[in-house]
């Protein structure tokens, strides 16, 4: 069963735009690698209030989302600075709770 991975911070949303845009080779560079490490989806997200930042990704498995991060991270950490971002990058993984109630995702 995949897992789902968050990562949010405190950041300005624009400055993760700004530097996609100017850094388009970077980008792409890092969701191949992602993609080669097994990524199912990702996503950027910023707050309403425009003070933080959210990454959604899904993964197969534990293992090839910390692969991948920790081959990338060196990468992945000029995104978050030119966001203003100076904390400690801490994604959480998450599993799938068995409910009965899924809905959306291809269910």
């Amino acid at each position: 069963m995949s897992v789902i991975m968050t990562l949010a911070v405190a950041g300005d949303p624009k400055g993760i735009e700004q530097y996609a845009s100017a850094n388009t080779e970077k980008m792409e560079a890092v969701l191949e690698a992602a993609k080669r490490h097994g990524l199912i989806a990702h996503r950027f997200y910023g707050s309403e209030d425009g003070g933080s930042l959210m990454v959604l990704d899904e993964w197969p498995d534990r293992q090839s989302f910390e692969s991948f991060f920790q081959e990338q991270g060196p990468e992945i950490r000029p995104m978050f600075e030119a966001a203003g971002v100076s904390a400690q990058i801490e994604p959480t993984l998450w599993r799938e709770l068995s409910t009965n109630d899924a809905y959306g995702w291809g269910v």
